[in-house]
């Protein structure tokens, strides 16, 4: 662990740690190191199968933001799907901002989409913020597509959170699916089925989306709520 820690010390930035500390507020900043992506990714490779790898998996919780990003570009690394599943199970808990939470996408749950349905189901019945998010985050993901079923969207619609990141991630799902599945979805602006904050940031983030047309466009702003 001390090894590990003082490779990322030896790879820190304070311009770029005072730049994420503006974009990361839920993180002390002191916990905040600044260093690149990249170069966390980079370790991840190094350290990728070897027994540093496997002991550093284990030392929850980490002291720094940098260690959680490291942490989840591991687990991306792990092959088999249930090992990667319940690895992911045992980091969520810990995981304490939104850059963390949406980059940890294992490729073991690429190549096994499908059965990814019931942990998101799972993941948004929990009571900490981030495991919610990243279960909407899956449904985004992987259930768009081929895979989709309106009662997935319902769901999303469904929750209810006084908390900003989950609200976000709500509003990012609609507004992904407006443009994957427009019709299944449409109805839940329609019959205002999000709460009147998320229902508005929903058709914001579809207006600045590139992907839907602008006829859409203009028939969904004439649907914003009018609580805001």
């Amino acid at each position: 662990m001390t090894d590990v820690r003082q490779r990322l010390f030896a790879l820190r930035e304070e311009p770029f740690a005072a730049f994420q500390r503006r974009l990361i507020p839920t993180v002390a900043p002191e916990r905040i190191l600044g260093v690149r992506t990249p170069a966390i990714r980079a370790l991840a490779r190094a350290l990728d199968g070897t027994p540093a790898a496997a002991a550093f998996l284990c030392a929850l919780p980490h002291e720094t933001f940098e260690e959680n990003q490291l942490h989840a570009f591991l687990i991306e690394r792990i092959r088999p799907f249930d090992q990667a599943l319940a690895a992911v199970d045992a980091f969520l808990p810990f995981v304490d901002n939104w850059a963390t939470c949406d980059q940890l996408v294992p490729g073991a749950f690429k190549k096994a989409p499908g059965e990814l349905l019931e942990p998101a189901g799972r993941w948004m019945d929990s009571q900490h913020v981030y495991t919610v998010r990243y279960g909407i985050g899956v449904l985004m993901r992987y259930f768009l597509g081929e895979r989709f079923e309106p009662t997935q969207a319902e769901r999303v619609a469904a929750l209810r959170s006084s908390e900003y990141y989950v609200r976000m991630m709500q509003a990012w799902y609609v507004a992904t699916a407006l443009d994957r599945q427009y019709d299944a979805v449409l109805p839940l602006l329609l019959e205002q089925r999000l709460a009147p904050w998320t229902h508005n940031k929903a058709i914001q983030k579809a207006i600045e989306s590139r992907r839907i047309p602008e006829e859409r466009k203009a028939y969904l702003r004439t649907l914003r709520a009018g609580q805001d």
